[in-house]
């Protein structure tokens, strides 16, 4: 008897992380597809949700979610910005987005293996040096793909450093508040 509810408990939790890694790769999409004005060009809230989720799973089902969602976009379902307008699956992949894609399951690590409190200018620090992994990743890719002669980060880094100082201090005041759910999970 003692056995079924162990298998029970466990089949729970599985259950529930699956649907909870799910839910973080449908809120990835949808925040790659969200235009929002802002200068000098729209942004998305995608890396506000890598963030997000980063902190409210933990970098385990972290990663698990954007791995999974990494692999949704590689097999052809139009999960990333700009699809399907732009094309889709590996084509996609592999183009000039590449190197932030795969800068996000870094951030998410960083993000999820930090520990916060309530001092804010820590926080925003800890999740400033997650995101710019994102950023690292995407000029060394994007130098690799179109040549160093051009200025990789006047085009790939500096049009953004607004929008995401923002969504790195939105997920800062929030930090404490999505941290919680990780102990609900």
């Amino acid at each position: 008897m003692n056995m079924e509810l162990v298998k029970n408990i466990n089949y729970s939790k599985i259950l529930k992380n699956l649907l909870l890694v799910l839910m973080g790769t449908i809120i990835l999409a949808v925040s790659s597809k969200i235009k929002i004005p802002f200068y000098p060009i729209p942004m998305t809230m995608q890396t506000f949700v890598v963030l997000f989720i980063g902190v409210a799973f933990g970098w385990k089902l972290a990663l698990t979610t954007v791995t999974l969602y990494l692999f949704e976009g590689i097999i052809g379902l139009p999960v990333f910005s700009g699809t399907p307008e732009q094309g889709v699956g590996l084509v996609y992949f592999t183009g000039p987005t590449m190197g932030y894609l795969l800068g996000f399951l870094v951030a998410t690590f960083l993000s999820g293996i930090f520990n916060y409190n309530k001092n804010i200018l820590i926080n925003f620090t800890k999740l400033t040096f997650a995101t710019s992994f994102i950023y690292i990743l995407g000029i060394i890719w994007l130098g690799g793909l179109m040549g160093w002669e051009k200025s990789i980060i006047a085009s790939g880094v500096k049009p953004f450093v607004l929008a995401e100082l923002f969504k790195i201090l939105l997920v800062t005041l929030l930090v404490t508040k999505i941290q919680k759910i990780r102990y609900i999970i």
